[in-house]
């Protein structure tokens, strides 16, 4: 029996607020671990930017997932408005479609016409065939804000841990450095298994960009501090 991906789009929406949280976060705490000596510091500032970034990922969220309903619905409607007015030309473009996967004329025009029958299953076929739209879960918005934000916050909190367990901002960070890198690591694995790619490089490159976002925070405050 083939596998196949499941619930798409949760998947990516994980992936959006996970790997942002665990990235940006982290290189902030660093970026401040070069500039203080506190670690009450560097848990605020990190607690703050968690909750504005959770805020604005899931409102991007949000807005991506109403915006993606508010164009199905109004693709639906120009789609029934075309097949009451101008059934013609809709029929043809049905054929057009069965014509790209090789059908002969002949059933070409059989299969449009019994299409065409149904107005429902007509203006559906054309939604996700000419339009390539699937329509949206009516909860998707919703859902989806809380996914990004929920992943974000989980994300986020991780390379934070450090700094409530450390002395210094400095052993917080090197501590913060490992457990990010080990998170990075499987997150990058899990997400270049599950989206086909291959695990091992794809869970190198993911630490790489945290690691490399991170030093950079570091050395930029480390010179300002100066």
């Amino acid at each position: 029996m083939e596998e196949h991906l499941e619930s798409s789009e949760f998947i990516s929406d994980m992936v959006i607020g996970m790997s942002d949280g665990l990235t940006v976060p982290f290189a902030l705490a660093a970026g401040l671990s070069g500039a203080v000596d506190s670690n009450a510091i560097v848990i605020t500032a990190g607690l703050a930017e968690i909750v504005a970034g959770c805020i604005a990922m899931g409102l991007g969220g949000y807005l991506a997932g109403k915006t993606e309903q508010e164009h199905y619905a109004h693709e639906l409607k120009r789609e029934y408005e075309e097949v009451e007015r101008m059934p013609e030309k809709e029929i043809e473009e049905v054929k057009e479609v069965f014509a790209d996967y090789g059908l002969s004329p002949e059933s070409q025009h059989i299969i449009a016409m019994e299409l065409s029958k149904n107005k429902d299953k007509w203006v559906d076929f054309m939604m996700r065939f000419e339009l390539g739209l699937e329509k949206p879960h009516k909860n998707r918005a919703r859902n989806s804000a809380l996914t990004i934000g929920t992943s974000y916050i989980v994300g986020g909190l991780l390379p934070l841990t450090a700094y409530f367990v450390t002395d210094t901002p400095l052993q917080g960070l090197v501590v913060s450095a490992i457990i990010t890198t080990i998170c990075l690591f499987i997150f990058g694995y899990f997400k270049s298994k599950v989206t086909g790619q291959h695990p091992f490089y794809g869970a190198l490159k993911v630490t790489a960009i945290g690691l490399v976002a991170a030093g950079a925070a570091f050395g930029i405050a480390k010179l300002i501090s100066v």
